[in-house]
């Protein structure tokens, strides 16, 4: 590994934004200083830019095994990378589903072989697969999923009994996906019998709906707070669900945590019109006023963490009739500039992005060594010019279904250099090959 010396940046971390050196040896962070001189350093120039420590994203879909057709670990961690993410947590709705630790380990097999980002691998959970949830590591898997609403496969957890024994016996970080089935089933029932399969799309969030949502997440945090469940609800889409969550407490205290996705900070029912079923997703996008909610929650900590919820599908699956379209979209490679764009407008400080999109999802999920700029810390990081337009077009993305619900938006932002375990893995627009990103390890008992 060659040795790699930041000069000039503003480091965005842990609360402040101070003008200092970084030096990276190996796959740590050696030191930071005003001044750092080394003579046989790669000397990267960060003049007028800000260094961040690197996203970590604990919600993503890379959809291998099973569904590589739209996505694979290999695209889908050199977008993310592109968009400073350096780590992410990947779901187990893939095909097979990752119902067994066998199952589990080929997920990280692969990606040992291919992920230029660091990466980790939920354990699934099912009505039937009680036993093999109880065998996953807490130190080596960033913990349990349940989908608690519609998902591939054998993954609804719909039986009270199968929750009971989950929340009851699993001891590590179960995180949830919470719409209420029932209500959701009614809701589509009425209204295709009054549209058929051609269903406004701005019924989706009607669909979908904020009861659906609130349901399920009260119902978890209910069985939560009874068995004193490690709890961490994704994707939070409606402001009543609010409500569930506290600010009054550390997050290292908190048994029940929250996770916002950028694409519930960015849109709104309105651009349905426009964006259509490329914007449709689950939980769905809802109002103006839910999407204000969510921020302000980010903003005050009751929200704990950011996410993307990364999932893609092919431009075929995506279109057509509401009933065949698709839910879910691509975002790793411009859920930052998003981010920065709310910065713009005043809406969030760059030291927040760094908090809940790095430091934060390090505390929420005890990973040790990362998420934050410190000495002995692993090198993962990115350098943004905050001072560059582009529009995004086809022609830049690099995911491998080939589109993005952010095409012709226009950013002020743009990612320059990012770094992973201490190897440049993108810089000024381009991916360097032939080093591979590290699996996570968890500081848990």
């Amino acid at each position: 590994m060659p040795i790699i010396l930041i000069k000039n940046g503003h480091l965005v971390n842990e609360g402040v934004i101070l003008k200092k050196d970084i030096l990276i040896k190996n796959d740590k962070i050696e030191k930071i200083s005003d001044s750092i001189s080394h003579k046989t350093a790669h000397v990267i120039d960060a003049t007028g830019k800000y260094v961040f420590p690197g996203a970590i994203d604990d919600q993503v879909h890379f959809r291998e095994p099973g569904l590589t057709h739209k996505a694979n670990i290999r695209t889908e961690s050199r977008a993310a990378v592109a968009g400073g993410i350096t780590s992410f947590m990947e779901m187990p709705n893939t095909v097979p589903n990752a119902l067994t630790q066998e199952l589990l380990e080929d997920k990280y097999t692969i990606a040992s072989e291919s992920s230029l980002a660091n990466y980790s691998f939920f354990m699934g959970a099912s009505n039937e697969n009680i036993e093999e949830v109880l065998k996953t590591d807490p130190k080596t898997v960033c913990g349990v999923k349940v989908f608690m609403g519609s998902s591939t496969g054998n993954m609804l957890v719909d039986s009270k009994e199968t929750l009971t024994n989950i929340f009851s016996k699993c001891k590590m970080l179960i995180a949830t996906h919470c719409e209420d089935e029932a209500t959701i089933r009614k809701n589509i029932a009425a209204y295709t019998e009054k549209y058929g399969d051609d269903i406004p799309i701005e019924m989706h969030p009607i669909i979908r709906s904020e009861e659906a949502c609130y349901l399920s997440s009260s119902l978890a945090v209910e069985l939560a707070k009874k068995y004193n469940t490690r709890l961490h609800i994704l994707h939070i889409s409606t402001a009543k669900e609010l409500s569930l969550f506290t600010n009054d407490i550390p997050l290292e205290e908190k048994r029940i945590t929250a996770e916002a996705c950028i694409h519930h900070l960015w849109f709104e029912e309105a651009d349905y019109k426009t964006k259509g079923a490329r914007i449709k997703w689950n939980p769905a996008v809802k109002k103006k006023s839910d999407r204000d909610a969510i921020l302000e929650a980010l903003n005050n900590n009751v929200i704990d963490v950011l996410a993307t919820d990364h999932a893609p599908h092919t431009t075929q699956e995506k279109d057509g009739v509401y009933t065949k379209a698709s839910s879910g979209g691509p975002l790793v490679q411009h859920a930052l500039n998003a981010l920065f764009e709310l910065y713009y407008e005043g809406k969030i400080e760059l030291t927040h992005i760094a908090q809940k999109f790095s430091h934060d999802v390090a505390r929420c999920f005890q990973i040790e060594k990362r998420g934050y700029v410190r000495e002995g810390y692993y090198a993962d990081l990115f350098i943004a010019d905050l001072n560059e337009t582009y529009t995004v077009d086809k022609e830049s993305l690099l995911y491998k279904c080939g589109w993005s619900p952010f095409e012709g938006q226009e950013f002020h932002s743009r990612i320059e250099t990012t770094i992973v375990s201490g190897n440049v893995v993108w810089n000024n627009g381009k991916i360097i090959e032939g080093t591979i990103g590290q699996r996570l390890s968890f500081d848990r008992e």
